[in-house]
């Protein structure tokens, strides 16, 4: 029996996947193209997810292979009119040690978290198509496309916005499509362009931007972003605005219609949604890739201890970051607010008021202890002789209490030591080892 059934091979279910492989979690992940996509779509890895990816093992991958993003250079025809950056360039320090949004197309992204998944001993399985399933009280039936029948405990539909797993459970996806809003988007080549700078046609501040050009890292690609007009000559397009611009190839096209989308519930029973099949985002800000990651993040732990006290804070935790996340991203769009730091790098992403944080610090990302936070266990932060079944570390400087960090860097406990024994067996986490059980 596969504990865990994964619809979706994007980096929310690859993430989800690393995530349960290296807690030796019986698993499959299946994805309904018949290959790994081409096309750049998102780009915008932010700090948090940065740390996440430092954690599941793929970080320096990540940042060899990316870049910080370039700056931006505005043109009106072939004139220079404006040069300026969407962020502050920061140093790491020792609660932020990934400080800055990092470009990284997503193709890459996810071929280097699907190497990371092979090393743990699995694979994608391409072509593979859910074409229905059904749960009961012990697990959940799902039938594959090749008649093939899964017995599973769990199935995580992260198959994205037009999400199957999603739509055969009847899950309102409250929200807009707007129709009349639609972008044109890119993977072209030119000689003509400076490698060093995101260029721009248009006005920001009219809001009347005609076309963006960006160079991806590490390729001689560059990513072209265009308002659809009806018109898709983009060659025309180009030729009209920056006639020194020739593209010289389209490598790869794609038409995209602006989405604000949640669904009413990221769980129902055994199966639970992730990623873009429970939020769907403006590009603004680059949050829909990275709240995807984060709730991967946060589900996998709670799936492998399995317990259902703890499987029912995953939507309370995730609805609630989904909904100011939505609200962040449509804010930027519409305000065509291009400013990128405090606001949009989930550094401040917090669990605040959830069940599973208890105390003064409950809920809040750790920010400290980066090295000795990797790995999949629980990190407890206490001077005690009591002996706990996760690693334990002397106090921090100022600390009063003890402090239980969940495997995903954030805090769950904070307090008295006699209260940590309750927290853990209320969520059937772990307990103290007994005298008996040393």
């Amino acid at each position: 029996m596969t504990h865990v059934l994964i619809v979706g091979s994007g980096p929310t279910g690859l993430t989800l996947a690393i995530e349960l492989a290296r807690r030796g979690v019986a698993l499959r992940i299946v994805e309904r193209s018949p290959e790994p996509p081409t096309g750049v779509r998102g780009k915008g890895l932010q700090p948090r997810t940065l740390e996440v990816f430092d954690d599941l093992g793929v970080v320096d991958e990540i940042l060899a292979t990316g870049r910080e993003y370039p700056s931006l250079r505005s043109y009106q025809g072939d004139q220079v009119v404006w040069e300026g950056r969407m962020d502050e360039i920061r140093e790491p320090s020792a609660d932020v040690p990934y400080p800055n949004l990092i470009m990284q197309p997503q193709w890459r992204t996810e071929q280097i978290l699907r190497d990371r998944l092979a090393e743990l001993g699995h694979e994608v399985e391409f072509g593979a198509e859910v074409t229905g399933f059904e749960q009961d009280e012990d697990g959940v039936t799902v039938t594959l496309g090749t008649g093939e029948r899964v017995r599973c405990a769990y199935l995580v539909g992260a198959d994205g916005g037009r999400s199957a797993v999603r739509k055969q459970l009847g899950v309102g996806f409250a929200g807009d499509t707007f129709e009349s809003e639609r972008m044109l988007l890119a993977d072209i080549r030119t000689g003509d362009l400076d490698r060093e700078y995101w260029h721009a046609w248009g006005s920001m501040a009219e809001q009347k931007l005609y076309f963006t050009i960006c160079p991806l890292p590490n390729t001689d690609v560059f990513q072209l972003v265009a308002p659809y007009t009806g018109d898709d000559d983009l060659i025309a397009l180009v030729a009209e605005h920056a006639p020194h611009v020739r593209i010289e190839e389209i490598l790869w096209r794609s038409e995209y219609r602006v989405n604000i989308r949640m669904a009413d519930q990221f769980r129902v029973g055994r199966v639970f949604l992730a990623g873009d099949a429970a939020h769907v985002h403006t590009p603004a800000g680059g949050q829909g890739l990275n709240t995807g990651v984060q709730d991967a993040y946060n589900l996998g732990w709670k799936l492998a201890v399995g317990t259902e006290a703890l499987l029912r804070t995953y939507e309370y935790e995730r609805m609630a970051v989904a909904e100011h996340v939505l609200g962040l991203s449509t804010r930027l769009y519409r305000e065509q607010d291009s400013k990128r730091g405090d606001d949009t790098n989930q550094l401040g992403l917090a669990y605040l008021g959830s069940p599973l944080s208890v105390g003064e610090r409950g809920g809040e990302r750790l920010g400290a202890l980066f090295a000795e936070q990797r790995g999949t266990g629980f990190l407890l932060l206490a001077d005690t002789e009591t002996e706990y079944p996760f690693t334990v570390l002397p106090p921090l400087d100022g600390q009063e209490g003890v402090i239980l960090v969940r495997p995903d860097g954030y805090i769950g406990y904070h307090g008295d030591e006699s209260g940590l024994s309750a927290y853990l067996s209320g969520f059937g986490i772990a307990a103290p080892l007994a005298d008996a059980e040393r």
